[in-house]
C-alpha cells in the first residue's frame, strides 16, 4: 500500500480562513477542491435549479395533469435503499401534492430481476393504474416501457443510471445522465432525482393556482407541511429520506449532493424525520440526535438493504412509510433481524468467495487484473457486498456470480461487480459485450458497482474478456492500492471536540472522510475479539488509543499509519482514539 498525502493548496486554506472556517477544516475543505465558502453554503435556495433537468418540466406537467384529472399512480421502485427511499419519497411526496390514488410495486430481487419487465408492467396494468412512474430504474428497460405504453400506460421514468445507445420510448424520462441534460449533478442519487421531480410539479401546481384553493385537512399523524389550507405544502419534510439513499447509493458526494444531505442530518438531528428513521436508528443502536453519514451509511442503509438482498423489499418501503410509531418499531426490528442473518450468509461467502479468489493466483505472485468468483451455494443477493470485500481486499476488479433462482432462468448466473479507481466497470461491460456477442444477457449499473445476468456456459468466456479489458487499461500503478490521506495530525488537534466537530460534517464518496498519516511508535497491540488489533501508540510524544478493524498481523514498533479520528468512552470518560485504515511498513 502506498500511502500518499493529498495536495493542500494554500491559497485555498487562506481564504477559508479568512472566512472563518476552522484552521483543520480550511484545510481539510481545500485538499478536497473546495475554493470559497459558498461551496459549502448548504441552503436549500443554494441547491441547483429543477429548469436545468432535462424533462423535468414535461414530468410535472404530466403528473399535474394526472392529480387533476383524479389517475391512478403506481411508482414502480427498486430493491435497494436508493430505490426504498425513491419510493417512499414518490408515496409521500405526491399524496402531499393532491395525489389521491398512489400505490407501489417492488419487484422480486430473484424472481423479477432489475428494473422495468414485461411481466411488471402487467401487474401494474392489472392494479388498475393509468400512470407508471419508475424510481431509480428504467432507462435500460426498452422491453419493458414498450410493453406498458402498448398496455395504454403513462409512463414517467426517473432513474439516474447511465443510459445505453438506445432509449426507452417513455412519455417521458428524467435521468441527468441521458443526452442532452444540462444538470450539472451527475452522480445525484435515483431518490433525489424523484426530489427534483417533486420540486419541479409542486412550481407546476402553483402556476396552475391549486394552492390558492381549499385544500383537504392533513391526516392526522402526518408530518406538517404547511398550511392546511392555503400554504403550499413543504417537500423539505422529505429530506431525511433523500439523505439516507444519497448516501447509502455511494454516489459521489460534490457540491448539490451534500447540500441534500446535510438538509436532511440537520432535520434528523432535530428529530424532524419519518416514524421509521427514529427507529432504524434505535434498532441499530445510533443516536440520532449526533447522526452522522456514517450512520446512514453503514447503520441505516445496510438494514434497508438486507429486506431487498433476502426478503422483501416491501418491508424496508413500509418501515419508510408508516407514520405509526408501533408499526415504525416492529418493522426496524424485524430490518435489523433480517441484517443479521444477511451477515451470517455474508461471512460464510465470503470466506469461499477469498479461497476461490486466492487459488486464481501463486502465493507471492501478483493477483490476475479482474477477478471473477463462483460458487453453486453463493446467495445472489449478497453477491455485491461479497465483490465489494474482494475488491477492497486485492484491490481489483470483481465480479461475483450466483445461479439464477427465477423460475425459468435456472441456467442463468447473475453477477454482481465493484471496482478500483480507474476502471469503470459499466463501460467495461459494454466492451466485452461488444467483443463477446451474446455472452452477456442483460448488464448496467454505474462506473464503480455494475451487475450482469450471463448464461451458465458463458462464465469461462466472460471471465477472458474482462480481464483482457482490464489488462488494457490498467497499469502497475493503478493496480498499486493508493491511500490518500490529509498528512499528519498537529497534536493540538487531537482534541475530542474536534473529533464532534468533523463528525457533523457530510463526509463520503468522493468527499472522503478526513484522515491523518504519519509515523508513530507502536508501545503494545493485542487481537480483540480474534479478528481486530488494539495498539497502545505514541504520537507526537503523547499516547493514544488505537484499533484496526479486521486486521490481526502485527506490526513493527514504528511505522507510517494511516488513521481517521474517533473518540472512546470508558467510565463516563471520552477520550481520542486512532481508526486505523491502512499502513506502509
Amino acid at each position: 500500500m502506498n500511502i500518499i498525502p493529498r495536495d493542500i493548496p494554500p491559497r485555498s486554506v487562506w481564504v477559508l480562513e479568512q472566512a472563518g472556517i476552522h484552521p483543520l477544516l480550511a484545510r481539510l475543505y481545500a485538499a478536497r477542491g473546495v475554493t470559497s465558502t459558498s461551496e459549502l453554503d448548504d441552503a436549500l435556495a443554494k441547491l441547483l435549479p429543477p429548469s436545468t433537468m432535462l424533462g423535468l418540466p414535461e414530468a410535472a406537467t404530466l403528473l399535474a395533469d394526472a392529480i387533476a384529472q383524479n389517475k391512478r399512480l403506481c411508482i414502480v421502485a427498486d430493491y435497494d435503499c436508493d430505490g426504498a427511499t425513491a419510493c417512499a419519497v414518490a408515496m409521500r411526496g405526491l399524496k402531499l401534492l393532491g395525489a389521491q390514488h398512489v400505490a407501489y410495486i417492488v419487484p422480486d430481487r430473484i424472481v423479477d430481476g432489475y428494473g422495468l419487465t414485461a411481466p411488471i408492467a402487467q401487474r401494474v396494468k392489472d392494479s388498475g393504474a393509468d400512470v407508471l412512474i419508475t424510481v431509480d430504474n428504467g432507462i435500460a428497460s426498452i422491453d419493458g416501457v414498450a410493453h406498458a405504453r402498448a398496455l395504454g400506460l403513462q409512463v414517467l421514468v426517473t432513474d439516474h443510471h447511465l443510459p445505453a445507445a438506445e432509449l426507452p420510448q417513455a412519455d417521458v424520462i428524467v435521468n441527468p445522465n441521458q443526452p442532452g441534460c444540462g444538470f450539472v449533478s451527475k452522480s445525484i442519487a435515483g431518490v433525489g432525482v424523484m426530489f427534483y421531480v417533486l420540486m419541479a410539479l409542486r412550481a407546476e401546481l402553483r402556476q396552475r393556482g391549486v394552492f390558492n384553493s381549499v385544500r383537504p385537512e392533513p391526516v392526522e399523524g402526518q408530518a406538517s407541511t404547511g398550511s392546511a389550507r392555503t400554504g403550499e405544502p413543504k417537500l423539505d419534510v422529505l429530506l431525511p429520506l433523500v439523505a439516507l439513499g444519497t448516501v447509502a447509493d455511494v454516489v459521489k458526494l460534490d457540491a448539490n449532493n451534500r447540500r441534500l444531505v446535510a438538509q436532511g442530518l440537520k432535520r434528523v438531528r432535530a428529530l424532524a424525520m419519518p416514524s421509521g428513521l427514529a427507529s432504524l436508528f434505535v434498532a441499530s443502536g445510533r443516536s440520532a440526535p449526533v447522526a452522522t453519514t456514517f450512520d446512514f451509511g453503514f447503520a441505516l442503509g445496510p438494514r434497508i438493504n438486507a429486506a431487498g438482498r433476502l426478503s422483501d423489499m416491501t418491508l424496508g418501503i413500509e418501515c419508510l412509510l408508516t407514520d405509526d410509531p408501533a408499526r415504525a418499531d416492529e418493522l426496524a426490528k424485524t430490518l435489523d433481524g433480517i441484517n443479521r442473518e444477511r451477515r451470517v450468509i455474508e461471512g460464510d461467502m465470503r470466506e469461499q468467495a477469498m479461497l476461490i479468489a486466492e487459488s486464481l493466483f501463486d502465493e507471492g505472485d501478483e493477483a490476475p487484473p479482474a477477478i471473477c468468483v463462483f460458487d453453486p451455494d453463493f446467495h445472489e443477493g449478497v453477491v455485491g457486498i461479497v465483490a465489494s470485500r474482494i475488491k477492497d481486499k486485492l484491490h481489483r476488479p470483481a465480479f461475483v456470480f450466483a445461479e439464477s433462482k427465477a423460475p425459468g432462468k435456472e441456467h442463468e448466473l447473475k453477477g454482481s461487480g465493484r471496482s478500483i479507481p480507474g476502471f469503470h466497470l459499466r463501460d467495461a461491460l459494454d466492451l466485452v459485450a461488444k467483443r463477446h456477442p451474446g455472452v452477456l444477457l442483460r448488464f448496467g449499473g454505474h462506473a464503480m458497482a455494475a451487475g450482469c445476468t450471463i448464461h451458465e456456459d458463458g462464465l469461462d468466456t466472460f471471465e477472458k474478456g474482462l480481464i483482457q479489458v482490464a489488462q488494457e487499461w490498467l497499469d502497475a500503478a493503478t493496480l498499486t492500492r493508493r491511500l490518500e490521506t490529509d498528512g499528519p495530525l498537529a497534536p493540538e488537534y487531537r482534541r475530542v471536540d474536534l473529533v464532534d466537530t468533523l463528525h457533523k460534517e457530510v463526509w463520503g464518496q468522493g468527499f472522503a472522510a478526513p484522515t491523518f498519516s504519519e509515523e508513530v511508535e507502536v508501545l503494545s497491540q493485542r487481537l480483540v475479539g480474534e479478528k481486530h488489533l488494539a495498539l497502545k501508540l505514541k504520537h507526537q510524544g503523547q499516547p493514544v488509543d488505537g484499533i484496526w478493524f479486521g486486521h490481526t498481523e502485527p506490526l513493527p514498533a514504528k511505522v507510517t499509519l494511516a488513521f481517521r479520528l474517533d473518540a472512546d468512552e470508558w467510565n463516563g470518560v471520552r477520550r481520542v482514539r486512532f481508526l486505523v485504515e491502512g499502513a506502509q511498513l
